[in-house]
């Protein structure tokens, strides 16, 4: 708590975050007993939340099929602090998060990269619906990429 405090006391006082934006923050009804952070494929038990960090057109995939999985939510792009990311996904569904400073500070996380949180109990249905999603996004890559080269006009020039 004074390490909360501290940060807060700090952020507020820079003018990165606003004490009425506070409440707005996700947070978990009750203290973690024990928090294990693994590979998904070396975790010891169920995950109860899964982080993947990727580009956007990755993160885009993922969400597409958390959308046909019914598992995602109504959130939007949530910013700061990415922390808040944990328990939105644990009570809405799957969420994207641009990260924040202190997240791509600790992390290393790049420029360019995105991240995508969802429930462990939403996986399984996720993981099912992805080699819909990747095949309907080939498809329609190459019918949008025929339709913009008959919308593309080339004009003579003077």
């Amino acid at each position: 708590m004074p390490e909360l405090q501290q940060a807060l006391t700090l952020m507020t006082g820079i003018g990165y975050i606003r004490m009425e934006e506070i409440p707005g923050v996700f947070q978990l009804p009750e203290a973690p007993k024990v928090v294990v952070y693994a590979p998904l494929g070396d975790t010891p038990v169920p995950p109860a939340v899964v982080l993947a960090a990727g580009k956007p057109g990755r993160v885009m995939l993922l969400a597409e099929a958390a959308t046909r999985a019914g598992a995602m939510s109504s959130l939007p792009l949530l910013g700061r602090p990415t922390c808040m990311a944990i328990p939105a996904a644990l009570a809405q569904g799957a969420v994207a998060s641009s990260g924040c400073i202190g997240n791509r500070v600790y992390t290393e996380i790049g420029e360019d990269e995105l991240y995508f949180v969802l429930r462990g109990a939403d996986l399984q249905r996720i993981a099912e619906e992805l080699a819909t999603v990747l095949s309907a996004n080939q498809t329609l890559a190459q019918y949008h990429q025929e339709r913009r080269r008959t919308l593309t006009v080339s004009a003579p020039f003077a």
